[in-house]
């Protein structure tokens, strides 16, 4: 059976043990980037020390050509203070392009990784909604590989800052000692607010991505809430969560501001009082025009790197938050445990006194080529019963035991166990593309057994409605369908994919009664007849499904409590009669 893309990349992307902690992932971005990052940041450096290098090189013009009267000297400076713009152009356009590549990289590479754990068959432990879950493998994923541009940039800064010490310390000691010792004085000082920017910036992270969660969940779910006049109830709780957002992203500018408000201020008091003592010198003729020049030239551009730094605890504040929340994903502990390699001998089904949920010692069997009803008087026990023959649930979560051919479950090829018992549960969704691809999910299918799949499903009108047939479009989670089309598509993919054991769970619960009965025949022509002989298992309460069974289990406070044909139960249990024929 040919694989889909998402469980391809699953397989590929899990193998590598991940990052447990945000900084455990950001040293990795910085590890598997590091021949990146060293060049860019190194182009960035020569960039900073020929920005540094201008204020010098006008001083030294002025004191060797302006003030002499030399022209040749003023030819010569002129030519190397053009190689000089054009050294640091090409620096920092080709540092640019190094880190930038590498940022998308990253980003890519740690966009595939959460989809990866995402769509894992193990199934992953987190309390993150679909919607938290996207903002995580998009925005999150994009601000933790800022990490490299924000190293290549404290570098640059740094050789910006030390360059300018330096050149200051030439032209007079005590101008350069008060770059050297007021730069980290200012920055230990600054560095004492960035706790309270970490927790600003954490805090609206985690607020935009509930957001973003609900804002995902009342998309798709904008059809039953108008049915059932809840839109203003689901309005008012997304106005309140967003007003909540809105509340953490302004106590986070509040601080950014406030912090950034006191970087320049405290940088731009050094700097007016470098110049300030430079011209004090000056005077005395202590230094000269030139040099009064370059120092003038310096305390104003030495504010730049000094700024760059100071703004680091703020970037570093959003890049460690969307780091630690990829860790929330990437850390995770998967649902299931790696699987063991047996291979089932067949498509017999049993459930040994399982206790899980509502289910309390349930037992049952599936024979070879059975049909076999469910139906559960409570809606609990058919779902708790879906969720443990999914294969999506860890034996640790429940007690006794499921056997698919012969081998407990826990122990068959984890890829195996999907193939041979798909449950396809009550609420599906369908992805963006085409019928085609919906059905076929990936897999090649001749249009021949196509048709008998959409047959079989009730599914043909969707393709006979349409012009474009089978390659009619579908938007997102089937919301150009109606609801009875978008489930006998989820159907018809369920039935394509030819699994040994089916188990469905209430598939035609948005379709009339003509349909149903179609849908009936067609399953049991599908996948009970001589040429074709699998398991199917019917959790439903539906008549016209359960009369097509060969067989039918009860089950009523989580176990089974009557067994026997659809006929026989409907003529003499009264109960049953009750729920069924309604």
């Amino acid at each position: 059976m040919t694989d889909s893309v998402p469980l391809r990349l699953a397989r590929t992307v899990v193998e590598a043990p991940s990052p447990a902690t945000g900084s455990a992932i950001l040293r990795r971005t910085v590890r598997r980037r590091r021949a990146r990052l060293i060049v860019s940041s190194l182009l960035f450096g020569v960039h900073q020390l020929c920005e540094t290098m201008v204020p010098v090189a006008i001083g030294l013009i002025v004191s060797r050509a302006i003030d002499t009267g030399d022209v040749t000297a003023m030819i010569l400076s002129l030519i190397g203070l053009a190689a000089l713009f054009v050294t640091l152009s090409y620096a920092w356009r080709i540092g640019a392009r190094i880190i930038v590549v590498a940022i998308e990289r990253e980003a890519h590479a740690v966009r595939v990784e959460v989809a990866g754990r995402v769509l894992d068959p193990r199934g992953l432990r987190t309390d993150l909604s679909a919607g938290e879950l996207l903002t995580v493998s998009t925005s999150d994923a994009e601000k933790e590989s800022w990490i490299l541009d924000l190293i290549a940039r404290v570098f640059a800064s740094a050789v910006a800052v030390v360059a300018s010490a330096v050149a200051l310390i030439i032209v007079d000691v005590p101008l350069g000692l008060a770059v050297i010792i007021g730069t980290p004085v200012i920055l230990i000082a600054l560095q004492r607010l960035a706790p309270l920017l970490t927790r600003a910036a954490t805090a609206q992270q985690a607020e935009i991505a509930g957001v973003s969660g609900m804002a995902t969940d009342l998309v798709s779910g904008v059809r039953p809430l108008r049915g059932i006049g809840a839109e203003d109830a689901a309005t008012q709780r997304f106005v309140t969560s967003s007003r909540a957002a809105l509340g953490a992203t302004l106590k986070l500018a509040r601080a950014n501001n406030v912090y950034q408000g006191l970087a320049a201020a405290v940088n731009a008091l050094l700097a007016v009082g470098i110049a300030g003592t430079a011209g004090w010198f000056a005077l005395q003729g202590r230094i000269s025009v030139g040099e009064l020049i370059t120092v003038i030239g310096l305390s104003q551009f030495v504010i730049e790197p000094l700024t760059g730094l100071s703004k680091v605890p703020g970037v570093i504040a959003m890049v460690r938050g969307s780091a630690d929340r990829l860790a929330l994903v990437l850390g995770a502990e998967h649902v299931l445990p790696q699987s063991e390699s047996a291979i089932p001998a067949g498509s017999e089904l049993v459930v040994d006194e399982v206790r899980f949920r509502s289910l309390d010692g349930l037992s049952l069997r599936a024979a070879p080529g059975e049909m076999l009803g469910v139906v559960a008087y409570r809606p609990q026990d058919g779902e708790a019963l879906a969720a443990v023959l999914s294969g999506q649930i860890s034996d640790a979560d429940y007690t006794g035991t499921v056997r698919v051919g012969g081998i407990q479950a826990g122990k068959i090829d984890l890829r195996r166990a999907r193939e041979t018992v798909l449950v396809e549960p009550h609420i599906t969704d369908l992805f963006a593309g085409t019928v085609r691809s919906n059905v076929t999910a990936g897999r090649e299918r001749p249009d021949a057994e196509l048709d008998r799949i959409l047959q079989a499903s009730a599914a043909t009108d969707v393709v006979e409605l349409h012009e474009a047939g089978l390659d009619h479009a579908v938007t997102d989670r089937g919301a150009s369908l109606s609801g009875g089309q978008r489930q006998r598509v989820a159907l018809a993919r369920a039935l394509s994919v030819d699994a040994p054991v089916l188990v469905l769970h209430d598939p035609t619960t948005a379709v009339d009664a003509v349909t149903e009965h179609a849908i009936a025949r067609g399953i049991a022509e599908l996948r009970h007849t001589e040429r074709a002989s699998q398991t199917t298992i019917l959790i439903t309460t539906s008549p016209a499904l359960l009369s097509v069974t060969h067989r039918v289990l009860v089950i009523d406070d989580g176990r089974v409590v009557a067994e026997g044909a659809h006929h026989d139960l409907a003529s003499s249990d009264a109960q049953y009669k009750d729920t069924v024929l309604r």
